[in-house]
């Protein structure tokens, strides 16, 4: 989308003042001894000296920036009246020379400090007193919504161990362990015990407990 270019009054007067300051400025350095190209650098040397103390006036107030700006307005308005008439531009004076052949370094010192001096931050009071009115909101706003932590589950009660249960006999096994208590029997008269059955057995004392007690003995 094309946007229509509009004349503004206000431009229309800044580029009209600018022309008509910029001859003033070419007009005086040419009638001061500075001729050709040279005549030509001195206002733009004071036109940009100006607008950077100027952005440096709006970045924040400062002495430097205040100093230069004063400075370049009033080289621009010195050409001004200086070349309204109430100077003979034929018989400049000395003074008047030795100014215009000083402002080279003037100007190249004033852009140096107002570039590489650190520019003053801004303190915008609205902005400040908004944020200090906001962060009691945010923080109780951050109380109240913060999740809280889980409580801690309650340990449950270890399940009680499964009763031991006696290992399940073969029956053959079983028959085997009753042929060796009848032979003891019939040998000693008396009835094996269950000790002495493990020990003809061999096998595992829970085996041999649950088959003793399969058969009754002590």
């Amino acid at each position: 989308m094309t946007r229509s270019i509009r004349p503004d009054a206000v431009l229309i007067q800044a580029v009209i003042a600018g022309a008509l300051s910029f001859a003033h400025l070419h007009d005086l350095a040419a009638a001061a001894g500075q001729s050709g190209w040279k005549a030509w650098a001195y206002p733009v040397s004071v036109d940009l000296l100006l607008v950077a103390a100027w952005r440096r006036l709006r970045a924040g107030r400062d002495g430097a920036s205040w100093t230069w700006f004063t400075i370049a307005l009033t080289a621009s308005l010195g050409a001004n009246v200086a070349t309204a008439g109430l100077l003979d531009l034929h018989h400049v004076p000395a003074w008047l020379r030795i100014l215009v052949a000083g402002w080279p370094a003037l100007a190249f010192l004033g852009g140096t400090l107002l570039v590489h001096a650190p520019a003053p931050a801004l303190v915008d009071t609205e902005a400040e007193e908004e944020a200090e009115s906001a962060a009691p909101e945010v923080e109780m706003h951050r109380t109240d919504t913060a999740p809280t932590a889980p409580a801690p589950a309650e340990l449950a009660p270890a399940p009680p161990e499964p009763p031991a249960t006696a290992p399940a006999v073969p029956p053959a096994l079983l028959d085997h362990a009753r042929s060796i208590a009848d032979a003891h029997r019939t040998s000693t008269g008396e009835q094996i015990t269950a000790d002495a059955l493990t020990a003809r057995l061999g096998l595992p004392a829970p085996t041999c407990q649950a088959i003793a007690a399969r058969l009754q003995l002590t």
